[in-house]
């Protein structure tokens, strides 16, 4: 018995449909690769810091945790009814280093994406109440807060992702709205996303945080603790540190049955690797040596724990710490029992 003959027009329709099912196959594995949604979203910046909180609820349920607030968080929780121990999803937060340190903003203005649960209309009904002004910018309405002599805009993107920003113009925030029309471009983002996001490996699982940028940035002068010497070396606590303040950072936390962090210092040659890597051993023995010698609180055995679990190592022209966080250190960071926001 013949089979009948495959015409041409047979022929024609499924290589359409072949091609549409590799085209298929492709957007997929190119959305696995692609840097999440919140962060493309933000706008050009000198930094950026994203964490995914999903995995870490359901393996340490720190949201089932009683958390004490201060009053005016509190009053927000009560008025959206927004949790964050609860609701919150995602968080991208994008750095813009200020020219004056000493202005309103400090060293560093920042542009966030959240995303979560929320309720859009108990929301915007409470940044109306709180809102200087409004704007309304494509198809979206800002609300204007001022704050300690700063203005932080906010905007209710969709069902489920808020932005805000409190830089001293509004190009920031617009630039987020822009971006969230073209949001379904996989590579869409920054120019540093789309420079830096390669180096976060993504196999065999995504990282539960990462961050891009300068290491210097958040130690800038003015700093919480911090400043930056001349010739753009960095103080901490009056102890220089040997990497200068224009390095680029890559970063990752991973679970594993543990958090491992990885930081990388990409520097401009093998040579400038090495010497960070021989002052940052010698920093890190010197660390280890204080703490050996005293351990006599529970923080202090854990700092031994983490410090124990470190190396610094060198790779061509980088410069790598990896580490393994404590169980205890990361039960204490994501359950405090009394937390101010």
């Amino acid at each position: 018995m013949r089979l009948p003959a495959i015409t041409k027009r047979t022929r024609n329709t499924l290589w359409i449909v072949g091609a549409i099912l590799l085209l298929l196959i492709a957007a997929l594995y190119l959305r696995t690769i692609a840097p999440p949604e919140a962060a493309r979203l933000l706008p050009e910046s000198d930094g950026i810091l994203y964490a995914d909180l999903r995995p870490l609820r359901i393996a340490t349920h720190f949201d089932e945790k009683p958390v004490q607030r201060d009053p005016a968080f509190q009053q927000f929780m009560d008025a959206t009814g927004i949790v964050f121990e609860r609701d919150l999803d995602e968080v991208a937060i994008s750095l813009h280093r200020m020219a004056d340190p000493h202005g309103p903003n400090g060293p560093v203005a920042y542009s966030q994406v959240y995303v979560g649960k929320l309720d859009a209309r108990k929301l915007s009904a409470w940044l109306a109440t709180e809102a200087a002004n409004t704007e309304s910018y494509a198809g979206h309405t800002i609300y204007s807060i001022p704050s300690e002599g700063r203005t932080v805009r906010v905007a209710i993107l969709g069902y489920d992702t808020v932005a805000l920003t409190n830089t001293p113009t509004p190009e920031q925030i617009h630039s987020i709205l822009d971006r969230y029309r073209s949001a379904a471009m996989p590579f869409s983002g920054s120019s540093l996303l789309a420079e830096h996001y390669r180096d976060i490996p993504q196999l065999p699982l995504p990282p539960l945080a990462w961050g891009i940028g300068k290491i210097g940035l958040p130690l800038s002068e003015g700093g919480n603790g911090s400043e930056q010497a001349h010739g753009g070396a960095i103080h901490v606590f009056g102890i220089e540190l040997p990497i200068h303040a224009d390095s680029t950072f890559v970063s990752y936390l991973r679970w594993t049955g543990s958090l491992n962090l990885h930081i990388e210092e990409q520097s401009g040659s093998p040579a400038e690797a090495a010497v960070t890597v021989g002052a940052l051993n010698n920093l890190l023995a010197l660390a280890q040596g204080v703490t050996n010698a005293s351990l006599d609180s529970k923080a202090t055995q854990q700092l031994k724990t983490l410090l124990d679990a470190t190396k610094v190592e060198l790779h061509h022209d980088h410069a790598e710490v990896t580490t393994v966080l404590p169980d205890e250190m990361v039960k204490e960071m994501l359950l405090p029992t009394n937390r101010q926001h």
